[in-house]
């Protein structure tokens, strides 16, 4: 197994599933196969036929991976909803991500709906009063 350095998205306030990786990947494989086809429409040069077809068996490949994921996340939440929430903040690792290494999302950058937002339906959600980001405390301050 490869464990290089990659981009991983961030979203303020959650931690992503690598269901999100998958499904980034299914839609550029979809979107190659697409230009693919359009090349040879343009050239009817049937190499850009034959490589949209691989092309469309990896985007068929990767999508039942995603739904393997998804369900996967989906069964975690039914059976332990507090766990989910967990690695959806992410205070942990996602059971089926890879744990060595695993370090808190950074909660520094976070902010408050009610608060930073004037967003008023959201002052049960307030997040102001949590403690430092953990993540900073254990890696160091993001870049």
């Amino acid at each position: 197994m490869n464990n290089d350095a990659v981009w991983v998205r961030g979203v303020t306030g959650m931690q992503l599933h690598h269901t999100t990786d998958l499904q980034d990947a299914s839609r550029f494989l979809g979107n190659a196969v697409m230009a693919l086809r359009a090349a040879h429409v343009r050239t009817g040069d049937a190499r850009y036929s034959s490589l949209a077809s691989q092309l469309k068996s990896m985007a068929a490949e990767t999508r039942v991976l995603e739904n393997q994921a998804r369900e996967r996340m989906h069964g975690l939440h039914s059976e332990d909803p507090e766990m989910f929430t967990r690695c959806r903040e992410g205070e942990e690792p996602w059971p089926d991500e890879i744990q060595a290494g695993f370090i808190p999302r950074h909660t520094c950058r976070d902010q408050c709906l009610y608060h930073d937002h004037d967003v008023l339906d959201a002052i049960m959600q307030c997040t102001c009063g949590q403690p430092p980001c953990r993540a900073c405390a254990i890696g160091g301050a993001p870049a």
